[in-house]
């Protein structure tokens, strides 16, 4: 049974708004309440669903009136555990998964208004039916929404060429914490009238107010896309490989993923039917490049096959394979995004989402598994993600003899038991390096809960404390996503 101003705040928002409005029922919003990756389990005694920005005002409003803390929740696809609530119960999940209006286009500026609950997919394909293109994109684009995307400044695979969520959001209309509505839409590319409060609340993960609607920045869409898939002898090669590559397509160079061999091996593993397009995967590591062309395909085939034969001659390359085909670049995108389910049906892992200058990365690679090897014999390291834009996806796997097990809830048990009591060792381990490179503990999927408390380990007090100072400045009560980003008393 929820608390009494849990209640008295439900039954307004019901006579408020209808009942419509909200769902009590256990069975029909336990997907709101765990993360994607299950690690996170929280009880809430309700989810409401908002379908205007002015239902999302009264609910704040009524929050604040009986002291309810709100937990905004897009496509609740995150990684670090911000879209869940707490295990209080005592907690509200706000969706805001039914407002889906595509509120206004405008081609010659090139960007579209939508509401937070429109999906990435469905953004994606808006764009396309004007001719344009809106480049952010991720694997879980069908059910992640344009909210959840800006409230967490979410990256991607083309954050070299086109910048994150951030990057692409020109304007926003926002619930505040005492439930107003700052309206701030405007499809502007310079605005220079004082405090840029869209880059305030883009990246706070719903701790400062609510995202319900924005303007995005679209792009011309290429005449062409190709993708080559190039196997490299070594980390080192691979930076190499991406220098000669920028200084050759300079911005048409839109993706440039690295995969090691590890990583690889998994996908080989857990889905042998996926192609294999360069002999040795799973032996080697791999870098994915792809470019983009305004002129055609022509261009970009030529573009690939310059910078690679290049890289064949300085060493950089060992071999490699131009997309022949549409299918056969989805084929090398598949082995790329398969990596994540991959390492999921492995078992528990821990996982780390760094961001490094990427010069700096050759040299955390090696002394880090140098440390890893003597703290933890024979665990298995999966390292992947955009290296582009020095974002490594740096995960730990158990020892290969723990696969013995046929049977995959017993194998997963066996993965949970043998990082038990590591886990932390090895974060601290992980970020201390990160940490003393110039990096980030936290590159693209935020801080939520997952990395709150080391985050303030790592950014010192005067950070931290400017951080709580906004934290309280715009949301006194503490309403909007209690606990999660940065803890506030």
């Amino acid at each position: 049974m929820p608390a009494a101003p849990v209640q008295a705040f439900l039954s307004e928002v019901e006579n408020q708004l209808g009942a419509s409005c909200l769902k009590t029922d256990p069975d029909l919003i336990a997907t709101h309440l765990v993360d994607w990756r299950g690690r996170y389990q929280g009880r809430a005694p309700a989810v409401l669903f908002p379908n205007s920005t002015q239902q999302v005002a009264q609910i704040v409003q009524l929050a604040v009136k009986h002291r309810v803390g709100l937990v905004p929740q897009g496509g609740n696809t995150g990684l670090t555990g911000a879209s869940v609530p707490d295990n209080s119960g005592d907690q509200v999940v706000l969706s805001l998964t039914k407002m889906q209006a595509i509120r206004a286009v405008d081609p010659a500026n090139k960007t579209m208004t939508l509401e937070a609950g429109v999906t990435l997919a469905k953004a994606q394909e808006a764009a396309d039916g004007l001719g344009l293109l809106f480049p952010l994109t991720l694997p879980s684009r069908g059910s992640a929404t344009i909210g959840g995307n800006l409230a967490t400044n979410c990256g991607g695979t083309a954050v070299l060429r086109y910048g994150n969520a951030r990057a692409l959001c020109l304007g926003l209309e926002v619930v505040t914490a005492s439930g107003e509505v700052w309206s701030g839409l405007r499809g502007l590319r310079k605005d220079n009238t004082g405090y840029d409060l869209r880059d305030l609340f883009v990246g706070s993960e719903g701790t400062l107010g609510i995202i319900t609607a924005a303007v995005l920045a679209l792009s011309p869409k290429p005449a062409a896309l190709m993708t080559a898939l190039a196997k490299v002898p070594s980390v080192e090669s691979a930076v190499g490989l991406l220098g000669l590559a920028q200084s050759k397509a300079a911005a048409q160079l839109t993706g440039f993923e690295f995969m090691t061999a590890s990583a690889l091996g998994l996908v080989s593993q857990y889905f042998p039917a996926l192609a294999q397009p360069i002999q040795g995967m799973g032996s080697a590591d791999l870098v994915l490049l792809e470019i983009s062309s305004p002129t055609g395909e022509t261009e970009a085939v030529s573009l690939l096959e310059a910078i690679l034969s290049e890289a064949f001659e300085l060493g950089l390359v060992e071999d490699a394979l131009v997309a022949q085909s549409i299918q056969q670049a989805q084929t090398f995108w598949d082995i790329r995004d398969h990596i994540t389910l991959a390492s999921s049906e492995d078992g528990h892992q821990i996982k780390h989402d760094i961001g490094l200058p990427i010069s700096c990365i050759p040299d955390f690679m090696s002394s880090m598994q140098e440390e890893l090897n003597a703290l933890l014999p024979g665990i298995r390291i999966i390292n992947f993600g955009h290296l582009g834009d020095g974002n490594l996806h740096y995960n730990l796997a158990c020892p290969v003899q723990l696969e013995v097990w046929s049977d995959r809830n017993q194998r997963h048990q066996a993965c949970v038991q043998f990082m038990q009591g590591l886990e932390e060792e090895a974060h601290q381990r992980v970020h201390n390096r990160v940490v003393s490179l110039g990096g980030s503990i936290s590159a693209e999927h935020g801080l939520g809960v997952m990395r709150r408390d080391e985050a303030a380990r790592y950014k010192g007090s005067v950070e931290i404390g400017l951080m709580r100072s906004i934290k309280t400045a715009l949301d006194p009560l503490n309403i909007l996503n209690p606990g999660k980003v940065v803890l506030v008393s």
